[in-house]
């Protein structure tokens, strides 16, 4: 038996043991209560934004809620204990609720620029809020244009920004997707670090497949766009979607739900694990310079 195969029959057993978990907690559940509150392995115990040991290369995890979500909700959170963290930081700055334009604007990315160094890598994963069209002020400050072009539109800004490159202006030009993307994929590049695109984190939405059968969603409308940007800018494409998507499909929609005890997009901790898992997945997928970093005896769990 070859060693992948091995490796496929392992997550599959630990697939179907999960699923037994999870289908004798819904039984147990009490109508509306709380999604399930299974353990997980032990997280690193590191402070949140910790200091970065200026020694070591730093993995920058830069996303939204689904990365990031209060303690231990997103897959960042869940990251780095499968790294040998005697070898690379892992550091977790996504921010609930941003997109690849409002991260930037608000002066997030600028923070995360200032902590960056040569050696370094930036995993970029953008799409669940960044719906929208350049031509329509956003209340928010979360949507772009659709697509990758350079097309532009000035638009007023509906609440003035507190921090970053658009204080104390009146006025944005907002960009498309893809712009933003290359902005950030550049800068990165500037100091000398790796920028790594990751597909958008798997959503809790099912649909009739051509087979009849239910399928989840495994695109919002952005993997067109990234596997794009990634051929043109050469970038790795790190596909996490495909790889969360075929694991919540072994476990089938009655099972998967209960990993999503908040809505369609956010997990429980047990969620936030599993997608952890299919990021190192992605990345030893890929044959990322990121696996020679990952811890000797840690395998994915799920």
């Amino acid at each position: 038996m070859t060693a992948a195969m091995s490796s496929i029959l392992s997550r599959t057993a630990s697939l179907a043991v999960l699923s037994l978990m999870l289908a004798a907690f819904a039984q147990a559940q009490v109508p509306g209560a709380p999604g399930p509150n299974l353990p997980v392995p032990d997280q690193t115990g590191v402070p949140r934004n910790a200091p970065l040991n200026p020694d070591l290369p730093t993995i920058f995890v830069v996303g939204d809620s689904t990365a990031r979500n209060k303690a231990d909700l997103g897959w960042g959170d869940h990251f780095a204990h499968y790294f040998d963290l005697t070898k690379v930081n892992v550091a977790n700055r996504a921010i609930a609720g941003r997109s690849a334009r409002s991260y930037r604007n608000e002066g997030a990315w600028d923070k995360v620029l200032a902590e960056m160094k040569p050696g370094d890598y930036v995993l970029l994963q953008w799409g669940h809020n960044d719906g929208g069209g350049p031509l329509t002020p956003d209340f928010k400050g979360r949507g772009e244009g659709k697509g990758i072009g350079d097309e532009s539109a000035e638009v007023p800004i509906m609440t003035p920004y507190q921090a970053g490159p658009l204080v104390g202006k009146t006025t944005e030009t907002i960009h498309t997707y893809g712009w933003y993307n290359r902005k950030y994929i550049a800068d990165t590049r500037a100091k000398g670090a790796t920028p790594l695109l990751l597909t958008v984190t798997v959503r809790d939405v099912w649909t009739p497949g051509p087979d009849g059968k239910l399928h989840i969603e495994r695109d919002m409308g952005y993997r067109d766009y990234d596997m794009q940007i990634a051929t043109a800018e050469k970038v790795p494409l790190v596909d996490m979607a495909t790889v969360a998507a075929d694991k919540f499909e072994m476990l089938g929609p009655d099972t998967t739900r209960l990993l999503f005890p908040i809505d369609h997009t956010h997990t429980s901790a047990v969620g936030a694990e599993m997608n952890a898992a299919s990021v190192v997945t992605a990345l030893q997928n890929a044959k990322s310079p990121l696996v020679q970093y990952l811890a000797p005896a840690k395998a994915p769990a799920y």
